[in-house]
């Protein structure tokens, strides 16, 4: 151990001073065994230069172990999320598809449900000739203006009720995709404090 002041100088100062030689020296190496002591206690709280680099060399590899498994986890949700809103999109698809096709649907059998309400009322019209032509007249125009305001709301209401159920799914949608986005952005904001 390397001693950091002057044994012999202690010594000389403390003869100065009135202390005899074998008095100075039982005092120097009583301090110095003092000083053995204390270092010797403060040397096993501390760690030397290899057990530091063998310690921050784990830490090291641990740290590197837990970035391997946050890429492998940030890429699997990803991918599962991808698929996810594939699936949601086609869907979208297959639902937008279909809602076409049943206005379709319902604007034929409306149209054809007017062709054939016209196509009686004229068959009407030329079958009552006579003298009461004027009174059968007005009254086929009362029935096909009420057939055909009939034939209007159903038409109406049908085009209604799709376009409310469309939008329910739209808005069920726009709320799924919504809450996959903000899931998203939590997960990568997590990833992004751990990597900080």
């Amino acid at each position: 151990r390397r001693l950091y002041f002057d044994t012999h100088a202690l010594v000389c100062l403390l003869e100065e001073n009135g202390f005899t030689t074998k008095q100075s020296e039982v005092i120097v190496s009583a301090l110095v065994k003092i000083m053995n002591t204390n270092l010797d206690m403060i040397y096993k709280d501390m760690v030397t230069k290899v057990q530091q680099e063998i310690a921050l060399q784990q830490v090291m590899s641990h740290i590197g172990g837990v970035k391997k498994d946050m890429i492998i986890l940030e890429k699997s949700e990803f991918s599962a999320l991808r698929s996810e809103n594939e699936k949601i999109k086609l869907e979208l698809q297959q639902i937008k598809k279909q809602v076409m096709d049943e206005i379709t649907k319902v604007r034929a059998d409306n149209k054809l449900n007017l062709n054939l309400e016209k196509s009686r009322v004229k068959e009407l019209v030329s079958f009552t000739h006579g003298r009461y032509l004027n009174k059968v007249q007005f009254e086929q125009h009362a029935q096909q203006d009420r057939a055909l305001t009939q034939t209007d709301r159903k038409i109406d209401t049908e085009v209604a009720d799709l376009k409310t159920m469309l939008e329910s799914h739209k808005l069920d949608n726009i709320k799924y995709l919504a809450g996959s986005v903000f899931t998203c952005l939590t997960v990568a904001l997590g990833f992004y404090r751990l990597w900080i």
